[in-house]
């Protein structure tokens, strides 16, 4: 009786040990399978990845200082793409006849139209970070999309001055700088080219036609070429036109009958005609004032593109230097003839 006593206390001593057991196993289970869930709550994740923030500094203007983008990535422009892209910056919208402009037409292919005036709704729907106008009817509104820098025509003076000025602006002086050794490179090569074709002082004169026959002229950094002409490979500006020019601005209106008195021994002449009518060039050419010009007699007049030599951005004004060269070059060869 003892003896069977003793055995159920055994198993019964057995029966609780296991049952001890199994739920010390039970725990651990339960604590394997709560570390494998890996709750935010319970344990150190790493932290999320945060978008970078922008970083911003101010930015003088006639308006007063603006916070603008260290590192700008979306731009919208009315008249400065080609200024903009000559450093290099993402021009995500621009005015209607910047991609008419040879020089840009192709950096531009992405670029959206957001009209002239600039139409502020198209500006929002490209979400830019910065935009930069020479015209300020809509500057109040446009503020309000993204930072607004105001540069009024005439800000920079010449080719340098804009392309540091736009390399500042972009958070990129050292492309800017790159852009013009190359500049002064393309121009040094371009005066050698030139040697013993076009005399040292050998006189240069910039002219424009309207559609309504008036006639420009223009000196040297006024567009039409000037500063290719003049400052880039340095060659000579009438005094006439030079002491007209510095008096009004840039550039100034004269008579038809004037033409003599402002003559070079190189014309080079846009034609403003946007409908390609072709008369204002023709009533002009018939003229014998005009016939009795050297440079007519002498082959020496270049009729040229209006929307390849009206351009003053960098981009259009290196790429006219090595058309001016070589249009002298290939004249000098046919007047041989």
């Amino acid at each position: 009786m003892l003896k069977r006593k003793s055995l159920l206390i055994i198993s019964a001593l057995i029966l609780m040990l296991s049952v001890l057991v199994s739920a010390c196993g039970g725990a651990n289970n339960a604590t394997n399978s709560k570390t494998s869930t890996n709750t935010p709550a319970e344990t150190e994740a790493p932290a999320p990845t945060e978008a970078p923030v922008a970083e911003y500094r101010s930015f003088d203007t006639t308006k007063g200082a603006v916070q603008i983008p260290v590192k700008p990535l979306r731009i919208v422009t009315d008249y400065y793409g080609g200024e903009l892209l000559s450093v290099g910056a993402n021009v995500v919208g621009v005015e209607p006849s910047a991609f008419d402009n040879p020089f840009i037409a192709e950096q531009l292919k992405d670029a959206a139209d957001v009209g002239a005036p600039i139409n502020v709704e198209k500006v929002l729907e490209l979400k830019p970070d910065l935009i930069v106008v020479m015209y300020d009817e809509s500057y109040e509104s446009l503020s309000k999309i993204a930072p607004t820098l105001y540069l009024p025509y005439g800000t920079a003076s010449d080719i340098y001055e804009s392309v540091r000025l736009f390399g500042d602006i972009v958070g990129d002086k050292e492309k800017a700088e790159q852009f013009i050794t190359a500049y002064d490179q393309k121009a040094k090569e371009g005066r050698e080219r030139l040697k013993g074709i076009v005399d040292e002082n050998t006189t240069v004169g910039i002219f424009e036609l309207t559609d309504k026959g008036e006639i420009w002229m223009f000196g040297e950094n006024s567009g039409r070429s000037g500063q290719a002409v003049y400052n880039a490979l340095g060659l000579k500006i009438p005094d006439s036109i030079k002491k007209q020019v510095d008096a009004n601005g840039g550039f100034f209106q004269l008579s038809k009958e004037a033409l003599p008195e402002y003559a070079a021994d190189y014309m080079f002449m846009t034609v403003y005609d946007p409908e390609k009518k072709g008369e204002a060039i023709k009533q002009l050419t018939d003229l014998a004032v005009w016939k009795g010009l050297d440079a007519v007699k002498n082959n020496q007049y270049f009729e040229n593109d209006f929307d390849t030599f009206y351009r003053y951005d960098p981009l259009a004004i290196s790429g006219q230097v090595d058309l001016i060269v070589d249009m002298l070059i290939a004249r000098a060869d046919e007047n041989k003839k």
